[in-house]
């Protein structure tokens, strides 16, 4: 398997983890956040023990769905890569089958769904802006937060196609990276800033404020700037990059709060009131 690209969506309000394989035009999703939104349980451990008791249930009766399924690295709640259970549309269509649950055929025409839009993004790149876009109005963002958002991702993007030709390794150590140059720009790590967040397995970023992902989309763009200018290759020297670049926006970020009495880190999200405060 090559040239896994992860990413998440949403069914209804529940984030669903994903890998896309170019190599074979696969799209494997996470099963305990499919579990999670099948049950309508929004706390993850909880989740995760259902799967495993499902998971055993359905190996001892000797289902081939336990074996369809794979373990592939996804972004965790603390930021870094972990292996977790995945598996294909087909194989989560069957599974579903299992659960018994009022959300079972809304996921079967979500994953459907899902497949058919990638193979239309695939031949129109376009499409796939344009349905973030809606997606977030549809969750209250607004037009001046979309594009922020945008804008940040470009330049992360940017950012990540730099490490990739620089000896940087996807996954744990693009984790490590980002971690140091988000706690140099905002004094907390990821996750932490997750935590006062009261965040899961949800996007840091889908749930930042304006001014945070403006100073995140500064520390990156300095970071890549830097390391561009210092010609910064593997880890030791993107390291420092990272640090330099997230230093800079701390700078404009203290400026800035020094100025107005306000702090740009938040604990606001964009969570639906029945998932507030589900970290305390």
């Amino acid at each position: 398997m090559s040239a896994l690209l992860p990413s998440s969506t949403l069914f209804e309000q529940h984030q669903i983890r994903r890998l896309y394989d170019e190599a074979t035009e696969t799209w494997w999703f996470s099963v305990i956040d499919i579990v999670a939104a099948l049950i309508e349980q929004p706390d993850y451990q909880a989740a995760r023990n259902y799967w495993k008791v499902l998971k055993h249930r359905l190996a001892q009766e000797g289902s081939q769905l336990v074996t369809d399924c794979n373990r592939l690295k996804l972004p965790a709640e603390d930021g870094k890569m972990r292996e977790t259970d995945v598996a294909k549309a087909e194989t989560l269509l069957r599974l579903v089958q299992s659960v018994p649950s009022p959300k079972a055929e809304p996921i079967k025409l979500w994953l459907a769904k899902v497949g058919y839009e990638r193979m239309q993004e695939l031949a129109d790149p376009s499409l796939g802006v344009d349905r973030a876009r809606e997606l977030w109005l549809k969750h209250g963002r607004s037009e001046k937060w979309i594009q922020q958002r945008m804008m940040g991702q470009e330049t992360r993007n940017k950012l990540t196609d730099y490490w990739k030709e620089h000896d940087i390794k996807e996954g744990e150590e693009f984790a490590v990276l980002t971690n140091i140059i988000h706690q140099e720009w905002s004094g907390l790590t990821v996750k932490d800033h997750k935590v006062i967040k009261n965040l899961k397995t949800q996007n840091l970023r889908d749930h930042m404020t304006e001014a945070e992902l403006i100073f995140t989309a500064l520390a990156e763009l300095s970071t890549r700037q830097i390391a561009e200018a210092e010609q910064a290759k593997g880890m030791p020297k993107n390291k420092t990059a990272a640090r330099k670049g997230g230093g800079i926006a701390k700078k404009a970020r203290l400026e800035l709060e020094q100025k107005t009495g306000k702090t740009v880190v938040s604990g606001s999200n964009f969570l639906p009131p029945g998932k507030k405060g589900l970290n305390k």
